[in-house]
């Protein structure tokens, strides 16, 4: 007979004959296994294989389990940006409009300009009150030297009757004056004393109303200042990018009114890019900053980014945290499944490559790679 016949005519049997599981899986493997298996090396080499692959599954899962939390790996990340808002400092319609939405600008670069022309007209007004306020100076300056000049002669005339007093007053026992002459001498002398007190008050009301307070005059410093004032509102009405970004949510146009402190468009700042990373917090002991980490995007699934960990959240809202007059409120729950929470992790992303440009929002992968 055949070897398939032979090999046949078990199967035959096993299908036609009610065996028990046992006998039916004893009888299966002599027909798969040849007769040589049941020998005694065949069957040692049998138990060491088996031995040897549970090891090796033993050794793959501890290795994988080592890296698993060696080199915590999340896919609940993305790339972030600060967004500034931009605001004028000054109100007015916008007459310039020279960006475009999602348009990529430089520092100092000019995007809209407020309608300057009530901000110059200030201006103008501005310097012709500092031309008024040198001129008032001027003339108390004058002021001041003529109210000294009039107290010097005051003085000079209480000099006088102070000598003419004196004179007189040896002739009054000898009868060559009167009485009346002494007085109105004194009077005179009297009433020169009081005209210097009267000057003293006039000068130093002048020199008060001068503003001069050291070196610096007080008239002049304001109508600097409002000077300065006006020119700055002016340059406000030039509003420029602070910093290298993109322009984004731009939805004006030529004529919008612009209100001072409201946002206009938004600015997408293009000097540092991060990703928000979101571990379960079992990794958290893993990680520390300044840790070496590598990201792929979604967008660019090819290319590799590198960066480093600036950072690892220390706070999530819980909704089963609020306080009701004053007291905890904590809602009863009963969960067989405790989920781990996630903490975010900054990441700044070191390299940048102008062929791969990064978007906000867009999905990473990071994977933390240890210490550099």
């Amino acid at each position: 007979m055949s070897e398939s016949g032979q090999e046949g005519e078990p199967l035959a049997r096993i299908s036609q004959t009610q065996v028990s599981a046992g006998d039916a899986f004893a009888q299966v493997r002599q027909v798969i296994y040849p007769r040589v298996v049941r020998t005694p090396l065949v069957r040692m080499a049998l138990h060491v294989a088996s031995g040897l692959v549970v090891l090796g599954a033993v050794t793959v899962g501890i290795y994988v389990s080592y890296l698993y939390y060696a080199f915590p790996r999340t896919d609940d990340a993305y790339v972030h940006a600060n967004i500034v808002g931009i605001a004028p400092h000054v109100s007015g319609p916008i007459t310039e409009l020279v960006v475009q939405d999602n348009q990529f600008v430089r520092h100092g670069q000019l995007l809209f300009v407020v309608d300057p022309r009530p901000y110059r007209s200030a201006v103008d007004k501005a310097e012709a009150d500092l031309s008024l306020t040198e001129l008032e100076i001027r003339a108390l300056d004058n002021s001041i030297r003529a109210a000294n000049a009039r107290q010097a002669q005051l003085q000079a005339d209480v000099a006088y009757d102070q000598q003419y007093l004196g004179r007189i007053l040896p002739l009054l026992s000898r009868h060559f004056i009167t009485e009346n002459d002494v007085f109105n001498a004194r009077t005179r002398l009297e009433a020169a004393e009081a005209a210097v007190t009267s000057a003293r008050s006039e000068v130093a009301k002048a020199q008060n109303e001068l503003g001069q307070v050291g070196r610096i005059n007080a008239r002049r410093k304001s109508a600097q200042a409002f000077l300065y004032d006006a020119n700055l509102n002016v340059e406000y009405c030039y509003v420029r990018a602070p910093f290298d970004a993109y322009v984004t949510n731009l939805n004006t146009a030529v004529g919008q009114y612009a209100n001072e402190g409201k946002e206009v468009l938004s600015l997408v700042d293009d000097r540092t890019w991060y990703v928000l990373a979101n571990f379960r917090e079992n990794f958290l002991a893993h990680i520390r900053p300044q840790m070496r980490a590598e990201i792929y995007l979604l967008s660019y699934p090819n290319k590799r980014f590198h960066g480093h960990v600036q950072g690892i959240g220390w706070a999530l809202y819980q909704e089963n945290g609020a306080s009701v007059q004053g007291l905890p409120q904590v809602e009863e729950t009963l969960n067989w499944v405790r989920l781990s929470h996630r903490f975010p992790v900054r990441i700044v992303l070191d390299d940048r490559d102008p062929e791969f440009p990064f978007r906000m929002g867009t999905t990473a992968v990071v994977t933390i790679k240890g210490n550099r």
